[in-house]
């Protein structure tokens, strides 16, 4: 029988296990990325474990995230990730060279290798044939040290797409469409495979959409094949040698598989406060619109960019309407800026943003109150934005620019033939702002600001876990409700102390100090629990308070491995139900855990203030049991060298 494309590049890199859906597997990793958010922590780690210089064929770490320098914490990370890099033999991406995922993509990312990075949206490379995932930034420490990356093997979906897109249709529409159909929940533990005639007509930053926003599905990565689409973008890059044909055998089997016919769809806008919440724009109706915010790792690519930029030359951005522009990389800049586009969007009112992540992490644009905000992002969590009242709509570019010119949603069909924009013959290569590590790392000083704090480390896990229930929360709690991420506190990404203050904070307010005063405890959860990006500060702010365990109905995959790479048990009820069991400050006990875990199967929970036994479990390899045993993946690391 023949293989998928998944399996064939995971074949090729399976150190261990085997290639059984729900069994862990390890891989190689060829190629790492980090970014400044998640990429100081990671580099701390990394230091911790005492490896001279990294094992992968390539390191990127990039600045992106935290480039509003209102004060020096950012300016003193990037020195930190700088000086580490260079010492530890890591290529660093100077702030203002572009977004990871767009620079890795242009100038980095090879089809058939394996790719890991410190954000959710790593899969963006599976637009050129890469295994690209997401992890948190202690997996991907792991990683550049040369150890392998573990994970569950996933199913494989494929998707087949037929026919090709219409006229002022996007591949945003194709991603927001299949959101609609499997929503935020419906890729955990999947694959996401393209496949079909419709792929063909797709260029590579198109693809990249697609598979950048597969993180929304919650799937583990997408891919789709590199075929000559591929080779002409890389031939465009100056990077043809990288390229090799990879594509899925004609007998290959599938799990599962969806068919989407390009031909049919129509402009769509995700509603808020979900990337799942899909309409069609002429549905949802021309609502009023304050803000227009084009760019983030999704849609800032320079075929993006062009169209946008025909569709406003020559007019005028409505008064009412507030329009930001962020191209994804210095090269998209240069472009725009050396054939007239740049000015084109000036021209028309467009304030243009630094090739940063900017609005989407929450970094500046936050929306004026209960303001309505079209994103070209990826992503529309209440709160995200930085305004908790603004009301966050996702729509591709096209849809943006065309509702930036009328002041209202506009479905762009309405504005006659859509812009023609070819992918060019040739990009504009210049990696003179990526800087190669020493050749000698040794003598290389590592520079660290006041601001960067010890991350904390968990303990030996003890036979008897107790603790209060210190909240309860429902579904899909996303990692921007654990651990908040905006212009104020991104600063502070290398402070744990500090953030740990604002953990939990959006849902309640009241619960650090709660924590703090309990000696920690418990957090109580619904589906899909972590749901987000890979910030695994979203663990290590729980850990600095003292959480012993999440019981939850289920978790996101990151987060989870986020859990116990802290040591922090991420248990699922046996039955759903069991949920309405435990309330706020119920008094909670587990005895006998260690030789639960070690046994496997379920652990029973003592609601002492319920009087009530509760069946809990953790679906965990052998593995990742001696990582919760031994109090969290570092901990287990340094046993394994002595």
């Amino acid at each position: 029988m023949g293989l998928n494309l998944t399996q064939k590049i995971i074949k090729e890199h399976l150190i261990s296990g085997e290639m059984i859906p729900g069994s862990e597997i390890a891989i190689g990793i060829d190629q790492t990325l980090t970014q400044d958010s998640t990429g100081t922590m990671a580099y701390l780690q990394f230091e911790a474990m005492g490896i001279p210089r990294v094992k992968t064929k390539k390191s990127v770490a990039y600045i992106d995230h935290n480039t509003l320098q209102a004060g020096f914490e950012n300016a003193d990370d990037h020195k930190y990730i700088q000086s580490v890099a260079s010492k530890h033999g890591i290529f660093f991406s100077r702030p203002g060279n572009g977004i990871c995922h767009q620079v890795q993509l242009e100038r980095f990312g090879i089809p058939g290798m394996t790719l890991l990075g410190s954000d959710s949206h790593t899969p963006t490379g599976g637009g050129i044939g890469m295994l690209a995932i997401g992890a948190g930034g202690l997996d991907v420490a792991v990683a550049m040290g040369g150890s392998p990356y573990y994970m569950m093997m996933p199913k494989v979906c494929r998707v087949i797409l037929k026919g090709s897109l219409r006229p002022w249709t996007a591949a945003k529409d194709i991603i927001l469409e299949i959101l609609r159909v499997m929503s935020v929940k419906g890729g955990v533990g999947k694959v996401i495979e393209y496949s079909g005639e419709g792929v063909k007509s797709l260029t590579v930053p198109e693809r990249a959409t697609i598979t950048n926003m597969g993180a929304e599905l919650g799937a583990t990565t997408s891919i789709f094949p590199s075929d000559d689409i591929t080779r002409e973008f890389l031939r465009a890059q100056g990077r043809e040698q990288d390229w090799i044909e990879l594509k899925a055998d004609s007998d290959a089997l599938y799990e599962e598989e969806l068919t989407i016919d390009l031909n049919k769809l129509e402009p769509l806008a995700a509603q808020p406060h979900s990337p799942d919440n899909v309409a069609k724009i002429k549905e949802i109706g021309k609502i009023k619109v304050d803000q227009v915010a084009i760019g983030s790792c999704t849609n800032s690519s320079y075929m993006d960019m062009m169209k946008v930029a025909a569709i406003l030359k020559g007019n005028t951005v409505h008064p009412d309407v507030s329009l930001v522009i962020a191209p994804g990389s210095r090269q998209v800049l240069t472009m725009l800026a050396k054939n007239g586009a740049l000015a084109d969007m000036v021209e028309a009112g467009a304030r243009i943003l630094e090739s940063a992540c900017g609005p989407c992490i929450g970094m500046g644009q936050a929306p004026a109150t209960d303001a309505v905000s079209l994103r070209t992002f990826n992503r529309n969590f209440e709160g995200r934005s930085g305004t908790k009242t603004a009301k966050v709509y996702l729509v591709s570019p096209e849809t943006a620019a065309a509702s930036a010119i009328k002041g209202v949603l506009t479905d762009p069909t309405q504005l006659g033939d859509a812009p023609k924009v070819n992918m060019p013959k040739e990009f504009i290569a210049d990696d003179s702002m990526v800087i190669p590590p020493a050749a000698e790392g040794a003598n290389v000083e590592i520079i660290r600001g006041p601001n960067i704090k010890p991350f904390p480390l968990n303990n030996v896990l003890s036979d008897r876990v107790e603790g209060e229930a210190l909240i309860k929360v429902g579904d899909n709690i996303t990692t921007d409700h654990i651990m908040p991420s905006n212009a104020k506190l991104l600063p502070f990404r290398s402070n744990i102390p500090y953030l740990a203050e604002f953990c939990l904070v959006p849902c309640d307010p009241d619960f650090p100090n709660r924590a703090k005063k309990s000696g920690g405890g418990f957090i109580i959860a619904g589906s899909n629990y972590g749901q987000g990006s890979s910030r695994e500060h979203a663990a290590l702010a729980p850990l600095q308070l003292g959480i012993k365990g999440v019981v939850a109905k289920s978790f996101a995959r990151i987060h989870m491995a986020n859990l116990i790479n802290s040591g922090i048990l991420p248990m699922t009820f046996e039955n759903e139900s069991d949920y309405d069991d435990i309330d706020e400050k119920d008094e909670i006990v587990i005895e006998g855990i260690k030789e639960q875990i070690k046994n496997g199967g379920n652990i029973t929970l003592r609601n002492i203030t319920k009087n009530k036994d509760i069946e809990v479990k953790i679906s965990m390899s052998k593995r990742q049991a001696n990582i919760i045993l031994a109090g969290g993946l570092i901990n287990y690391t340094k046993q394994q060298s002595e």
